[in-house]
C-alpha cells in the first residue's frame, strides 16, 4: 500500500464532501470542485475525514492509490484555502494589464497578446510586471501559469521573459570573439 495513500484526509468544518457514483464532489467557501475517481479506488467518507483504499491489490490499483488520495486532498485545500501561482515579467517594455478575465501582455512582440483566463482562475497585477494567479483548482491554475510562461519563456543570455517567482535562472555567457582566419 502507498504510504501517502494510507493517510486519512481531514475535512475542515466549512467544507462538505460527497462521494456518489464514482464522483467526488467537494464544496467550500472558494467554490465547488468535482472529479471522477477511477473504478479501482474506493473512497470512504466519515464525519472526521476521508480515506482512500484500492478495491484489490493488483499493480495498477497500488499505483493509483497515492495519486487519488493527493487529488482529493488538493480539492479540499483548494475549496477551503485556495492556491496561488506568481509570475514575473522581466525585459524592456514588458508589462501586463488585466481587464476582467482577460490579460493583456506586452512581451516584446509587434502586437499585444490577449489571453483569456479560464473559469475559476483570477489574476491580480502588481506594478505592471508581477502576476498572481489565484484559484481553487490546482491543476487548472498550473496549466494557466504554464501557458502564460510559454508565451515568452526566460532566455538564458539576457534573462528576459516570463518566469515563475522564485525560479532560479543561470545566465549563460555569450559568444566570445576569437582570432580571425583560423589556421595557416
Amino acid at each position: 500500500m502507498s504510504r501517502i495513500g494510507k493517510k486519512e484526509i481531514e475535512i475542515p468544518q466549512k467544507v462538505k464532501l460527497t462521494f456518489k457514483d464514482g464522483v467526488v464532489e467537494v464544496s467550500g467557501p472558494n467554490g465547488i470542485l468535482s472529479r471522477k475517481i477511477h473504478e479501482r479506488m474506493d473512497v470512504h467518507v466519515t464525519q472526521k475525514g476521508v480515506t482512500v483504499k484500492p478495491k484489490n491489490g493488483d499493480r495498477q490499483s497500488r499505483a493509483l492509490h497515492g495519486i487519488t488520495r493527493t487529488l482529493i486532498a488538493n480539492m479540499i485545500k483548494g475549496v477551503s484555502e485556495g492556491f496561488e501561482k506568481k509570475l514575473e515579467l522581466s525585459g524592456l517594455g514588458f508589462k501586463v494589464q488585466a481587464s476582467g478575465q482577460t490579460l493583456n501582455l506586452s512581451v516584446g512582440f509587434s502586437h499585444p497578446v490577449n489571453l483569456e483566463l479560464p473559469e475559476g482562475v483570477k489574476a491580480k497585477i502588481e506594478g505592471n510586471t508581477k502576476i498572481t494567479l489565484v484559484g481553487a483548482d490546482k491543476e487548472t491554475l498550473g496549466e494557466t501559469a504554464a501557458k502564460i510562461r510559454n508565451l515568452r519563456p526566460p532566455e538564458p543570455y539576457k534573462l528576459t521573459g516570463i518566469k515563475y517567482a522564485g525560479e532560479i535562472l543561470i545566465k549563460k555567457q555569450g559568444k566570445t570573439t576569437g582570432t580571425a582566419g583560423g589556421s595557416s
